[in-house]
């Protein structure tokens, strides 16, 4: 049976978007091209239609994951929600940056470079609610904020004490918002 070119791009989507969540919380090399398309509902003997190989749908992932955030961004809000208990433990459905940052320095030059495009894409959206007088003072506030933000959520997320978790994460805010911070017993 033929599927309709509409279908491929909707499959598509659906393998990204699963491959997505599933590299975030198993990593790359927890998951086979066999777990990512019984995730999408699809067969696995279809995979090569789509992707290349699996490097090639770990690269178009990153690629995917970063052009679903929004075109701007309020760097103050997107700190709040960014480091909140309920983004920090949903980890499939949360930061890629975080979730597979340090895994992407072992991937292909393909998957770097989409990581790399992405992590510009997003210091360029917080760049321009970020404070500063001048465009590079925005910029490296934004930096300065995104890397605290992304630090945070990787503490975070691999401290076995909840109160230690929320300290990072309501001190980063803190230390963003410029507020001075409190303190946590």
């Amino acid at each position: 049976m033929k599927v309709s070119r509409d279908q491929v791009a909707a499959n598509r989507q659906t393998i990204l978007a699963a491959a997505g969540r599933l590299f975030r919380v198993q990593g790359f090399e927890g998951v086979t091209v066999a777990d990512v398309m019984k995730a999408a509902g699809l067969t696995h003997g279809g995979f090569y239609g789509y992707f290349k190989s699996k490097d090639d749908l770990i690269a178009q992932t990153l690629a995917h994951v970063f052009a679903e955030g929004p075109a701007e961004i309020d760097l103050a809000r997107y700190a709040e929600s960014y480091l909140s208990q309920r983004h920090c433990q949903n980890v499939a459905g949360g930061c890629s940056t975080a979730a597979l940052g340090s895994e992407t320095t072992r991937q292909t030059p393909e998957a770097r470079a989409a990581m790399t495009k992405g992590l510009r894409q997003h210091i360029e959206r917080l760049s321009r609610s970020a404070k500063g007088k001048t465009a590079a003072e925005k910029r490296r506030a934004a930096i300065g904020s995104w890397a605290a933000m992304v630090g945070a959520v990787i503490m975070a997320r691999f401290s076995d004490d909840p109160k230690l978790s929320e300290e990072l994460l309501a001190q980063t805010r803190a230390w963003i918002a410029g507020a001075e911070p409190r303190q946590h017993r």
